[in-house]
């Protein structure tokens, strides 16, 4: 498994993630508080070659990776434009750091937080999460991540907390894509705290071992790999444990679209599209489709989250 651990040096000391994209690569001794040497840049077009020697996550499937090329230049991320080509333009000059996690609602222990604080405080270690991802298209993306529960354990959610919301940051300043009102900012998200609470439901802050890039999400995100791509949302700036059911941003913008829990069901079709098949990102517009999974190949893991269900009413 890949321990990647955080350094415990301020933002303040560590170059501009925009000139070194290393910054969170500087390991730290668990005995000492003496830091390696920081692992060389690699330019974002370079193709990694040494994945395939670090040990995956238990969750981790063994289909081929897309290319990182693939990953960070097909993205849907509205702050910075409705084009999956914008946001690598858009978000090139975005500086995640430093950055700020709030902490709110129904737990113990609330406030706003230094992210990089949190982190390595915790010692955390990251895992390579080699998940399925999927919307209309599908991907297979090396996440470098942990389980969301681990961190929301820490803030002692009271019984009262039966979801979690998330909010993006709203700065149009910086989010291009929010000056128009193709959705109502900031962008939230919710699930139900059983959903969250599940180790596969991460927070990832990398991916192909790098730092996460700014078009996808940096510098901390949710994935969800058995739920549709929109419930996983970027650039988190709060955590809201909530004993009612957040509105998400796409069900408050289109509720017959989009429900709140969003599984890859093939059986339930959106409005516009059929969900039964997916095409894999690279593989080229004449690549035959394949069959979407039902809960997007996770339903050993996840099923019994939804027991007794209607799964088509609560699309």
């Amino acid at each position: 498994m890949l321990i990647k651990k955080t350094p415990d040096i301020l933002s303040s000391e560590i170059t501009d993630s925009r000139l070194y994209f290393g910054r969170r690569r500087f390991m730290r001794e668990a005995a000492t508080l003496a830091l390696a040497a920081s692992l060389p840049t690699r330019l974002l077009a370079d193709k990694p070659t040494w994945l395939n020697n670090i040990s995956p996550s238990d969750f981790s499937t063994s289909e081929q990776p897309n290319s990182y090329s693939d990953i960070t230049t097909y993205n849907n991320y509205y702050e910075f434009g409705t084009g999956k080509d914008q946001p690598q333009h858009q978000a090139r000059n975005f500086n995640p750091w430093p950055w700020q996690l709030k902490i709110s609602g129904e737990a113990e222990k609330t406030g706003t937080y230094n992210l990089e604080d949190i982190l390595a405080g915790r010692a955390m270690e990251e895992r390579i999460y080699r998940l399925r991802c999927v919307e209309a298209w599908s991907m297979v993306i090396p996440w470098v991540g942990f389980p969301l529960g681990e961190l929301l354990k820490e803030f002692l959610p009271t019984s009262r907390a039966k979801f979690v919301e998330f909010v993006t940051l709203n700065d149009p300043s910086r989010m291009p894509g929010q000056k128009t009102r193709v959705l109502q900012w900031p962008y939230r998200e919710g699930l139900r705290i059983d959903e969250a609470m599940h180790p596969l439901t991460i927070l990832a802050t990398g991916l192909y071992g790098e730092e996460l890039p700014n078009q996808n999400g940096a510098p901390l995100r949710l994935v969800i790999p058995w739920k549709y791509g929109f419930k996983s949302i970027k650039a988190i700036t709060e955590i809201r444990f909530r004993e009612t059911a957040p509105n998400n941003s796409w069900r408050q913008s289109q509720p017959g679209e989009y429900g709140f829990y969003a599984n890859v069901n093939p059986e339930v079709d959106h409005p516009r599209w059929s969900q039964a098949r997916e095409r894999r990102i690279g593989a080229g517009i004449f690549a035959p489709k394949q069959e979407t999974l039902m809960f997007n190949g996770y339903a050993d893991q996840v099923a019994s989250l939804y027991a007794g269900m209607d799964l088509k009413r609560n699309f």
